[in-house]
């Protein structure tokens, strides 16, 4: 364009401005127009609805040619696979957590959750392209034409490898770290139900071991005459002693020969301890048996086997020879 050009392009501008405010000026001279901000309105037709023109159009941009050479679709969802489903589902579940477990963030309906709106959205897109792979595939066939995969396929993505590998990696530690935390979990519990059934143990024995101490001081003090509880406990295998043999048939223990000739020899059971020592009976019975003899001391009324002192017995031996 020249510089004549722009400059006629300018006048012709302000011709079409300078006729418009003429208009103006008369109009409101004649009394047509009031004070304002006014505009001369030109005839303009109203847009007609052409139905049969805009078909046209439409048939005009429409590309004639076969289907194999287009291969567009319209086709309605692949139906939902239970995995889908499941990943849904745990999808769901893990933002409910979310929520619950951080009150800075809002809660948020999953209708209303973008997030949630964007993954099932993915799963729509999946859904969709694989609908449309079955029935691309089944036109292919009618047309009799043979589809086959190449071995060195390759089929460009919007995202880089490299990309693909970071969220691979991603998503593999966030999978580890959820099984460990599981696993963890577990043992926490396997370790708190031990604990607690340790703890139940401990207390049913200290319990058994205090009745059982309780008893033996009874029986000491004369309050029980038998010590039968202690039989108990040993059949029922508590720690008091030992399971008899014989509990289960119900029947007394045999004892082998082996096992009375050892009883007879070292005792068979019962306190030791303090087994010598003199009670008020013994003690009674011992002075009585020391009193037999005149003056108290067993002289030679107490009985003719009195042991004859050394002189007497050296002179015995001494006669001998």
């Amino acid at each position: 364009m020249t510089d004549f050009d722009a400059r006629s392009e300018d006048s012709d501008s302000s011709y079409v401005s300078y006729d418009e405010d003429d208009e103006l000026r008369e109009a409101l001279a004649k009394g047509l127009l009031k004070p304002g901000l006014n505009v001369i309105a030109k005839d303009r037709q109203e847009p007609v609805n052409n139905t049969a023109k805009l078909k046209a159009a439409l048939e005009s941009m429409i590309l004639k040619a076969p289907w194999v050479e287009r291969m567009d679709l319209v086709n309605d969802l692949a139906p939902l696979t239970p995995e889908l489903a499941i990943q849904i589902e745990k999808h769901e579940q893990k933002r409910e957590n979310q929520f619950k477990g951080n009150k800075k963030i809002p809660y948020v309906a999953p209708e209303a959750d973008p997030v949630l709106n964007d993954f099932k959205r993915e799963i729509l897109f999946h859904r969709q392209a694989q609908a449309a792979c079955v029935e691309g595939i089944r036109r292919f066939h009618d047309l009799g034409i043979v589809t086959k995969r190449p071995d060195d396929y390759f089929a460009e993505m919007a995202k880089t490898d490299e990309h693909m590998q970071r969220i691979r990696k991603v998503l593999v530690a966030k999978q580890e770290g959820m099984a460990k935390s599981e696993r963890a979990r577990h043992l926490r519990e396997q370790r708190r139900i031990g604990k607690l059934i340790q703890r139940q143990t401990q207390e049913k024995r200290d319990e058994e071991r205090r009745k059982t101490l309780n008893d033996i001081k009874k029986f000491r003090k004369g309050k029980l005459s038998n010590l039968d509880f202690l039989d108990d406990e040993n059949e029922e295998g508590k720690p008091g002693g030992k399971r008899k043999a014989g509990a289960k048939g119900g029947g007394k223990k045999q004892l082998s020969g082996k096992r009375k000739a050892r009883d007879a020899k070292f005792g068979f059971g019962g306190r030791k301890k303090g087994s010598k020592r003199n009670t008020k009976e013994s003690f009674m019975n011992d002075g009585n048996k020391k009193r037999k003899g005149p003056g108290g001391k067993g002289g030679a009324g107490g009985g003719a086997n009195k042991r004859l002192g050394k002189s007497r017995r050296a002179q015995g031996k001494n006669r001998g020879k």
